[in-house]
C-alpha cells in the first residue's frame, strides 16, 4: 500500500510535521545570515555563509514525510530501510521519535525479519533496491516512499537504456545506497541488463581505452564489485548510456561524459555515434547549486573553510573536495567536532577523521561556512555560534552586527 500518497493528501498531518521540523531544525543565527547577505563581521573576524547550503528539496521532503508518518500512523510500528539521509543528527532524532532502523546487511528475509502485519516502512531519500521494494509490496506492508525525484529521474534513464540494450555507465560509488538502488533498476527493467559504476577519471580512462581499442586489460577484475554479473567489456561496451549518482561532482561528471563520448566516436565514428552512445544530465540541481555556491565563496578571500555534514555524505564530500584545493578546509559532522580554539576533529578527503591543530589562528580571519544537502540549519547554526564564541563574539553581538 502506498502510504506516501496518504501523507501527500493529508494537509493537516503535513502541517504538524512542518511545525515540528521548524522547532527541531531552525536556527536564529542562520536566519539572521540569510537576511544580511549571508555574512557577519565584527572586529577582525568575518563569517561568510554559502548562498546555497543545507537541506535540499528532496531531503526536506523525506524528513517531512518521516515526521508526518509518525503522526498519521501513531500507534503502529514504523521502520526505515536505512538512514533516511546521511546526517547523524537527523537519523538520531528519528530514532528518538520511535522509528526503527532495519539492518542494512543480510538477505531480504534477514533484513526484514522484524516486520509484522500492520507495520509501516519508510523508504529513504536514496531509494531502495528494486528487489526490496518488490518484497515489501508483495507482503502487503504500508510503504511511505520518500525517494528523491532527482533519483527517480536517473532510474527512468537507466531503465530505458536497459530496455534498449545499452549498458549503463554510472558515475558514482558502487557501495552507496543510491547507486546500488540505481543498479537494481537496470536489472528490474531487463534481467539481462548491464551496468558499470565508475568512481573517478582513472576508472573512466580504463573504460575509454577499452572502448577505443587501446588496451586496458583485466577490466573484469577491476570492476568485479562495480559491474553487473558476467560483465564482458568487449561485448558490453559497444553501446553505452551515461547516468550518475545525483550527488557527484558536477564538473567531473561532465568530463566523464566527454571522455567516453570521444572514445566511442573513435570506435564507431561520429556518423554512427547516436546508435552507440547516449547521455543525459542527471546531476541534481541542488547539488550543482551547492557546489557553485562554494566556488563563489572561494572567490571572496577566505582564510578557512568549514564544511558541515555527515562523514558518509557524498554531496558533502564533494563540497570539501572543491574547497580544500584552494584554502585550508575542515569537514566536520557537527559542533562536537570543534574541540577548542586550537583543535578540530575533521575528516580529510580519502581518510578518516583526525585531530587537526592550529585550525583557528589569531589575527584577522575570514571563515567560509557551508553545509551539505543533508545538514539542517540547526547544526550549521551551532557551528557558527561556536566559532563566534571562540573568536570572542557572542551570538547576540553577532545577531546585531551589520
Amino acid at each position: 500500500m502506498n502510504g506516501d500518497k496518504h501523507i501527500r493528501s493529508d494537509t493537516e498531518t503535513r502541517g504538524l510535521a512542518g511545525l515540528e521540523m521548524a522547532r527541531v531544525f531552525r536556527s536564529p543565527i542562520v536566519e539572521h545570515l540569510r537576511r544580511n547577505d549571508f555574512r557577519i563581521r565584527s572586529g577582525d573576524t568575518a563569517i561568510l555563509l554559502a548562498a546555497e547550503f543545507g537541506f535540499c528539496y528532496g531531503v526536506d521532503r523525506a524528513v517531512e514525510y518521516a515526521f508526518a508518518a509518525s503522526h498519521r500512523y501513531a500507534g503502529r510500528r514504523l521502520w526505515i530501510t536505512g538512514e533516511i539521509i546521511h546526517n547523524p543528527r537527523v537519523n538520531r532524532h528519528l530514532r528518538e521519535m520511535g522509528i526503527g532502523f532495519l539492518p542494512e546487511a543480510g538477505t531480504l528475509e534477514e533484513r526484514f525479519r522484524e516486520l509484522r502485519a500492520g507495520d509501516v516502512v519508510l523508504i529513504p531519500a536514496f531509494g531502495a533496491d528494486a528487489r526490496e521494494m518488490a518484497y515489501l509490496h508483495g507482503n502487503g506492508y504500508e510503504i511511505v516512499d520518500t525517494t528523491c525525484g532527482s533519483v527517480l529521474n536517473v532510474w527512468k534513464r537507466v531503465r530505458q537504456y536497459a530496455r534498449d540494450g545499452f549498458t549503463s555507465i554510472i558515475h558514482g560509488k558502487y557501495d552507496h545506497e543510491e547507486t546500488a538502488a540505481t543498479c537494481s533498476q537496470v536489472l528490474a527493467a531487463n534481467p539481462d541488463g548491464k551496468y558499470v559504476v565508475v568512481r573517478d577519471m582513472e576508472e573512466t580512462g580504463l573504460l575509454a581505452d577499452r572502448i577505443a581499442g587501446r588496451g586496458a586489460p583485466d577490466l573484469e577484475s577491476r570492476f568485479a564489485k562495480a559491474a553487473s554479473a558476467g560483465f564482458d567489456p568487449d561485448r558490453d561496451l559497444g553501446r553505452i548510456g551515461l547516468a550518475n549518482q545525483t550527488t557527484m561532482l558536477e564538473s567531473e561528471s561532465r568530463t566523464i561524459q566527454e571522455v567516453l563520448r570521444a572514445a566511442m566516436a573513435e570506435r564507431c565514428g561520429e556518423a554512427d555515434l547516436a546508435g552507440h552512445f547516449r547521455a543525459f544530465d542527471t546531476i541534481c540541481s541542488a547539488t550543482e547549486d551547492r557546489q557553485r555556491a562554494v566556488k563563489h565563496l572561494l572567490e571572496r578571500g577566505l582564510d578557512r573553510m568549514v564544511v558541515i555534514g555527515g562523514f558518509n555524505s557524498s554531496n558533502t564530500g564533494h563540497l570539501v573536495e572543491i574547497a580544500e584545493s584552494r584554502v585550508p578546509t575542515y569537514h566536520i559532522e557537527s559542533v562536537e567536532g570543534i574541540v577548542d580554539r586550537e583543535t578540530i576533529r575533521a575528516k580529510p578527503q580519502g581518510g578518516g577523521p583526525v585531530l587537526v591543530r592550529g585550525w583557528l589562528p589569531d589575527g584577522p580571519l575570514t571563515i567560509g561556512i557551508t553545509g551539505g544537502a543533508s545538514t539542517p540549519d540547526s547544526v550549521v547554526g551551532r557551528v557558527i555560534e561556536k566559532i563566534m564564541e571562540l573568536r570572542g563574539m557572542s551570538a547576540p553581538e553577532a545577531a546585531g552586527a551589520a
